[in-house]
C-alpha cells in the first residue's frame, strides 16, 4: 500500500520512523510519501519537506508565516492527488494536519491521526472537525482516550512511543566517563542543556539557561545541539559562558548528566524516561504568551507532570523563567537528595502509565489491519 505521512517536527519525525519501520513489518510492499526529516529519510521515505522548513513556535510567529504555510497547504494538497495514497497519516501538528484531513475526506482518501492534537489543551472545538474527517484516531496518552469519550469518539490508545525509542536507544549509550573521553570533556559531572529544536524557540530560552553557568563551577554544561543548526547561532546566546555543544547525542547527555535545563516539549518525557532529575523551562513572545493565558486549559505545561496530575517536575513560566528561580531550582536538584529520589520514582510510575513498550508496533498493526478491513 502507499503512505502519505505528514509530521511537522522533530518529535513527528522520530514516531513517523518508529511506524514506517513497523508497517514494513506488516506490509513488504508499503512505499511512503512524507513530510518529515532524516529519521523518516533513514527508514526509506521519500521526503517532500522537512521538519526544519515547517516548525512555527506561537500564534504571532504563525500569523507572520502565513503566506508560506498558505503555500505549503497548496502544494501538499497537489502532492497528495499526484501519490493517490491508499491512506493519508497525519502525526500531530494540528493547525496543517486537520487542513489535510478535511481535503483528504472530500476526495475519499482514508485519513489516519497517529499522535492525537492536544485538544485537551486549548481549542476544543476541533473536535467537531476531527470527528467529521478523522476516519481514525491513535492516541498516546492514557488520558486522551477519556478526554474523547466525553465527546462519543472513539479512539485507540496505542501507548507510548517514547518508551520503544528510548529503550532501543539505551542499548547503544555508553558509560558516563567513556562519554567524557570520547567527546574530550572536562572530568567534571555534567548539567544537560536541552533549549528546544526550533530557532525562535532557542532565541528565547538559551541565553537565560546559560546566565547560570559561573555559579555552578565544579559542573560542566553540555547543550544538546541540533545538527541543522550551526554552532555559531548557539554561540549567540553562551558569550563569555563556558558551556559546551555536542550534537546530535541528546540521550547519551541525557544518561551522562546528573542533573537537565530542559525546554518544555516532548524533550520533558525524554528526559523522565531516561530517568535524569530535571527543571522545565518555557517562555514565548508576549503576544504570543497572553493569547494562550487566556485559551490554554491545562494546569501544567510539562508532559511529565500532565500525565501524572501534579507537580513531579518544576516548571518556570515566563516571568518565572529567570536566571535566579533557574539557579535556585538546580541547586536544589544537584543536593536535595530526597527531592531527586522523589523524582525519579515518579518517573518510574509515569513509564507506567504511558502504557509500556510496543506502541509504535501496536500502531502499526492497528492501520494495517483497519485499511484491509476498508
Amino acid at each position: 500500500m502507499k503512505y502519505y505521512i505528514i509530521a511537522g517536527e522533530a518529535s513527528g519525525d522520530l514516531h513517523g520512523a518508529n511506524l514506517i519501520k513497523h508497517l514494513k513489518d506488516s506490509d513488504t510492499e508499503a512505499d511512503f510519501r512524507c513530510w518529515g526529516g532524516d529519521k523518516m529519510k533513514a527508514q526509506g521515505a521519500t521526503i517532500v519537506k522537512h521538519v526544519n522548513d515547517l516548525s512555527f513556535m506561537g500564534f504571532w510567529e504563525v500569523l507572520i508565516n502565513l503566506p508560506a504555510i498558505l503555500k505549503s497547504i497548496r502544494f501538499c494538497k497537489k502532492d497528495i492527488l499526484s501519490y493517490k495514497p491508499n491512506a493519508l497519516i497525519l502525526i500531530d501538528y494540528p493547525g496543517f494536519n486537520l487542513s489535510m484531513a478535511k481535503f483528504a475526506k472530500k476526495n475519499n482518501i482514508k485519513t489516519i491521526y497517529y499522535i492525537s492534537p492536544q485538544l485537551w489543551a486549548w481549542k476544543q472545538s476541533r473536535i467537531k472537525t476531527v470527528k467529521r474527517y478523522v476516519d481514525k484516531m491513535l492516541v498516546i496518552l492514557p488520558f486522551e482516550k477519556i478526554f474523547y469519550n466525553k465527546f462519543n469518539y472513539d479512539v485507540e490508545f496505542t501507548g507510548h512511543p517514547l518508551i520503544d525509542a528510548i529503550e532501543s536507544e539505551k542499548k547503544k549509550l555508553i558509560s558516563k566517563e567513556n562519554f567524557i573521553k570520547k567527546n574530550n570533556l572536562p572530568d567534571k559531572p555534567i548539567i544537560a542543556i536541552l533549549p528546544g529544536s526550533r530557532k525562535i524557540e532557542i532565541s528565547k530560552m538559551l541565553k537565560i539557561m546559560a546566565q547560570i553557568v559561573k555559579f555552578f563551577p565544579d559542573y560542566q554544561f553540555v547543550i544538546a545541539g541540533i545538527s541543522s543548526l550551526m554552532p555559531s547561532f548557539y554561540e549567540k546566546f553562551t558569550k563569555k559562558t563556558n558551556v559546551t555543544i555536542i550534537y546530535d547525542q541528546t540521550y547519551q547527555i541525557l544518561h551522562s548528566a546528573s542533573a537537565a535545563i530542559v525546554a518544555s516539549g516532548t524533550a520533558t518525557l525524554e528526559t523522565a524516561l531516561i530517568k535524569t532529575p530535571q527543571v522545565v523551562c518555557y517562555k514565548a513572545g508576549m503576544i504570543s504568551y497572553h493569547i494562550a493565558k487566556k485559551i490554554v486549559k491545562v494546569k501544567y505545561i510539562s508532559l511529565v507532570n500532565l500525565v501524572m496530575d501534579r507537580i513531579v517536575v518544576k516548571e518556570l513560566i515566563q516571568n518565572d523563567f529567570n536566571p535566579n528561580y533557574l539557579k535556585d531550582e538546580l541547586y536544589r536538584l544537584l543536593t536535595d537528595e530526597q527531592y531527586r529520589n522523589e523524582m525519579l520514582e515518579a518517573y518510574n510510575k509515569l513509564e507506567n502509565k504511558l502504557g509500556g513498550a510496543g506502541a509504535s508496533k501496536n500502531a502499526a498493526n492497528i492501520i494495517y489491519n483497519y485499511l484491509k478491513e476498508e
